[in-house]
């Protein structure tokens, strides 16, 4: 069914990129270098806590599968919220929730205090995540929407990058686990000082406010909308259930087909993120070794959003991704069955990083793409929450995998599978244009 697209919308699908707009991805930038540096975090901690908590390995699955918990439960609320409810007051209160719980996790003292914090840690890097990805496509006009959402996703493996290097070096320096946890509650702290007094609330929200400050109606002058008193414009906000939505107008397959990527690829990425570490320990490196190496890993994921996010736009999400997922695959397959030198595995685990990292990273690019404004933020938060199924199940069966005495390397044989199953599920979005997919017109109502 035809969307009617009014003065209003039209502008903001056709907005210029000015200062504003690189605001605004500067700042989810930074925001998703928390979630980045989070993830991360629990990984790097583990070789140290495994020795002051005296406990195997495999113990750690606990608080890797509270921390998905968390995610998924988070992501699943977002969505709504961030939709009916506005992007900046889910991210001040994601922020806050994150950053304090993440601060309180130096001062756990066993496993079950640690997985309790996680829980709440990932609770609120769901609402982040969800907030800045629907943000950034609200003040993105639609032809660069799936690049400028890839590059401020740059901030989640940066944030990987940059923090396992800075805690690799502080390791080695003397520094107890605890530094780990303190660095990634006191950054989003300062962040949401930032947030507040400069990110912009999303532009279709305050156009439907028949009523507006100064400030926010000089931000719509910006963007070319001229706002008079007590009018509020036809903007393309949720007006009902945006959850049923997903599943309206001809959307079903590609929420389906997202669903299948996102669980897939996030079983994938987190079995890298969780396990990784503890792995590169078991065959001989030290902690801080690890936690080097696994930061490689990351900073693939950065160099992918150089060139995906533009292929995305140029020929369509479904060509790009099933290539990448493809290469995902091989890399994987190659960590898992190979024997490398040293230097070798180091090249091996950017290439998967920039495959694996990098396709998730595509996913939610694609959703902010495929998604209209009225239903994104319930689009990338429930394919999110969806997709931490897989996450949850990257904790228990790594810890699985390693007590039953199978070559640590041996776990990364299970991400080769689901790379090709995310390649296939990608592959067939291109058939999401044959089933009554919303094609907007333009309309000259306000």
């Amino acid at each position: 069914m035809a969307q009617t697209l009014s003065v209003t919308e039209h502008a903001l699908e056709n907005q210029r990129l000015g200062g504003l707009q690189i605001r605004v991805a500067v700042l989810c930038s930074l925001i998703q270098m928390c979630d980045g540096y989070d993830v991360g975090s629990i990984g790097w901690a583990v070789p140290s806590l495994t020795h002051a908590w005296h406990i195997a390995p495999s113990a750690f699955a606990l608080a890797f599968l509270w921390s998905n918990i968390g995610v998924m439960a988070g992501a699943l609320l977002a969505g709504p919220i961030g939709d009916r409810f506005g992007r900046k007051p889910l991210l001040l209160g994601s922020i806050a929730i994150f950053g304090l719980a993440s601060l309180l996790s130096a001062a756990a003292w066993a496993i079950w205090v640690l997985a309790g914090l996680r829980f709440f840690t990932g609770l609120g890097i769901a609402g982040g995540f969800a907030g800045c990805t629907a943000l950034t496509g609200d003040y993105t006009p639609q032809r660069l929407r799936g690049t400028m959402i890839m590059v401020t996703f740059t901030g989640a493996p940066l944030g990987g990058f940059l923090g396992g290097q800075v805690i690799a070096l502080l390791l080695h320096e003397g520094f107890a686990w605890p530094i780990i946890f303190v660095i990634g509650g006191a950054f989003p702290l300062v962040l949401l000082l930032i947030t507040a007094l400069w990110m912009p609330e999303s532009p279709r929200f305050l156009a439907a406010r028949a009523k507006l400050s100064p400030r926010d109606r000089a931000l719509l002058q910006q963007l070319d909308i001229a706002h008079a008193e007590g009018t509020a414009h036809a903007v393309d906000v949720a007006q009902g259930n945006p959850i049923r939505m997903l599943f309206g107008n001809g959307f079903a397959l590609a929420t389906t087909l997202l669903w299948i990527m996102f669980f897939c690829s996030l079983l994938t990425l987190y079995l890298y993120i969780f396990w990784m570490p503890e792995i590169l320990h078991l065959i001989g490196m030290t902690p801080a070794q690890a936690v080097f190496a696994t930061s490689l890993h990351a900073l693939g994921g950065i160099v992918a959003v150089l060139y995906l996010g533009y292929l995305i736009d140029r020929f369509g999400a479904h060509r790009a991704l099933t290539l990448h997922y493809i290469a995902a695959a091989v890399f994987t397959a190659v960590i898992a069955l190979a024997t490398l030198p040293y230097l070798g595995l180091l090249a091996v685990v950017f290439l998967s990083g920039m495959t694996v990292i990098g396709s998730q990273t595509g996913a939610n690019a694609a959703c902010g793409v495929l998604y209209p404004a009225r239903m994104r933020t319930s689009g990338i938060g429930w394919a999110l929450g969806i997709g931490r199924l897989g996450g949850i199940a990257a904790a228990p069966l790594g810890g699985f995998l390693l007590a039953r005495g199978l070559p640590p390397k041996f776990i990364f044989l299970c991400g080769v599978v689901l790379a090709i199953v995310a390649a296939i599920a990608t592959a067939l979005l291109a058939l999401r244009g044959r089933v009554g997919d919303e094609q907007p017109t333009f309309s000259p109502a306000r």
